[in-house]
């Protein structure tokens, strides 16, 4: 079956994304449209509309259209028996994703390896910097780094991706002629250049609506080996990302914030009703994907060897080697790291039990 054929199986009224998965396992080598009407009658019965909105071929219309506008922005349909088509979407857990995606941009959707990355639209500066410094760690391991082109988390992830030299992936809840949020544009444009990729479900002229944002967060949790939660509240857009890799069978990460603060209550809840697994770092992930570091398969034995720290971690270290017990404004002060960035560092570094915190905001380093 041609592509223009694929395309106008989805403009057809009655065909939803498992119909038509179900039809092509039935007739994996003919062209939907030109079975005869007794072959239609048996797959159909008593659906004699669909079977109707097939025969008389009025979907190809629309569909001539969508290829138009696909053919003149270098637009890649990608039906779900193409082999450029994400395998990780043909999975028997993620039935229910598109029989056809849009992708605009050269990236490879089959890596060896692919992490989602979501969190809330009013980011933290620590929330940002938490990001950066997890894309960081994971740039050794070059995954694609999948997100939704949102504000806040997904935007942050997007930029740590190009910043460090992953490809990175935006999935879309609305068709390729347009971008949402406008002001994302520039990222947008970004993220092609530099060899990564706009997908989505949707055909051109697709009104921006709420109820498809939803949906779009299975496409961000199925590309994906492991989503990763940072910063997100009691509900949310992360929290049904998160849900639907669980169902998926994917692994789900967050990384724990303080008690109280809004942005950390649906990441903590996950953490604590063991719907996600606390992660600390990239070296975390990597051990829970079973991913080699150095050449070396990771076991609990030589995950603590195979530590180490960043540069700007060892400038904390550094300080609390020279100074023994030093306030979070001091160490900021000596560092030249804002506020956040200083306390997110130091976070990581307790978490790897490296410093101690004590009463009153201030530091002391465990001397081994």
């Amino acid at each position: 079956m041609d592509t223009l054929s694929q395309i106008a199986l989805t403009f057809t009224a009655g065909l939803g994304n498992t119909a038509i998965r179900k039809l092509i396992d039935i007739y994996p080598d003919e062209d939907i449209f030109s079975l005869p009407p007794s072959e239609l009658k048996t797959a159909f019965g008593t659906h004699r509309s669909v079977l109707e909105n097939i025969r008389n071929k009025s979907a190809f219309v629309r569909a001539e259209e969508e290829l138009r506008f696909c053919e003149k922005n270098h637009i890649r349909p990608l039906f779900f028996t193409d082999p450029d088509y994400p395998t990780r979407l043909n999975t028997p857990e993620t039935d229910d994703c598109p029989a056809l995606l849009y992708c605009l941009g050269t990236v490879n959707l089959n890596p060896e390896r692919s992490i989602a990355v979501v969190g809330t639209r009013r980011a933290t500066p620590v929330g940002r910097d938490n990001t950066d410094m997890l894309v960081q760690g994971l740039a050794s391991y070059g995954p694609n780094i999948i997100s939704g082109l949102a504000y806040g988390i997904d935007s942050a992830a997007h930029t740590s991706a190009l910043d460090h030299g992953l490809p990175t992936v935006a999935v879309l809840g609305h068709g390729l002629d347009r971008i949402y949020p406008e002001s994302n544009r520039p990222l947008a444009k970004r993220i092609i250049e530099n060899g990564g990729a706009l997908v989505t479900e949707y055909p051109s002229g697709t009104a921006i609506n709420p109820r498809y944002f939803p949906a779009r967060n299975r496409i961000i949790a199925a590309l994906s080996d492991a989503t990763v939660v940072i910063e997100a509240s009691d509900k949310g857009g992360a929290l049904i990302t998160a849900a639907i890799a669980g169902s998926y069978q994917r692994e789900v990460f967050a990384i724990p914030g303080r008690l109280g603060d809004t942005y950390s209550k649906g990441t903590n809840n996950l953490i604590a009703t063991n719907r996600a697994l606390l992660v600390r770092n990239a070296r975390d992930i990597a051990f829970q994907l079973g991913w080699p570091i150095a050449g070396e398969q990771l076991t609990m034995d030589n995950l603590d060897d195979a530590k180490k720290l960043s540069s700007e971690e060892q400038r904390i270290v550094d300080q609390l080697k020279d100074n023994d017990i030093l306030t979070l404004e001091e160490i900021s002060t000596s560092t030249g790291f804002s506020l956040a960035k200083t306390a997110s560092l130091l976070f990581n570094l307790e978490m790897d039990n490296c410093i101690h915190t004590l009463p009153g905001h201030t530091y002391q380093l465990i001397r081994k």
